[in-house]
């Protein structure tokens, strides 16, 4: 099993999207230290800015992990990213779809590029 660390803070939105997205991309099982900065000035002033940041048990950094493009390439060097998974994502961030599926747009949108256009 893998040991991660998140640097995190409380309410903090981009670690909750980091982890999101770690639990669909990780093809290994994991366990999460969540590590609050908040309660450490030192901690602060290292990952205050920076936060997510996840550490591996090597001590090696990811900071701006919510990225799923980082992310996969940080589990990738790593051998843990579950490539099968990530060219999905990958599929649907683009807005490509898988043969026999149709695009539909919201009502009075339109797509363009994979991206929705309201009006």
């Amino acid at each position: 099993m893998i040991r991660l660390r998140l640097y995190t803070t409380l309410g903090c939105h981009l670690c909750e999207q980091l982890e999101a997205v770690l639990a669909t991309l990780c093809a290994e099982r994991y366990r999460l230290e969540r590590v609050e900065i908040s309660e450490d000035e030192g901690l602060v002033a290292r990952y205050g800015m920076r936060i997510p940041v996840l550490v591996d048990e090597a001590g090696q950094e990811l900071d701006r992990g919510m990225a799923p493009d980082r992310l996969a390439a940080w589990l990738a060097a790593r051998g843990w990213l579950d490539e099968t998974t990530w060219q999905q994502l990958q599929q649907q961030l683009s807005g490509e779809t898988s043969p026999g599926v149709t695009k539909r747009a919201a009502k009075g949108a339109t797509l363009r590029g994979g991206r929705r256009y309201l009006g």
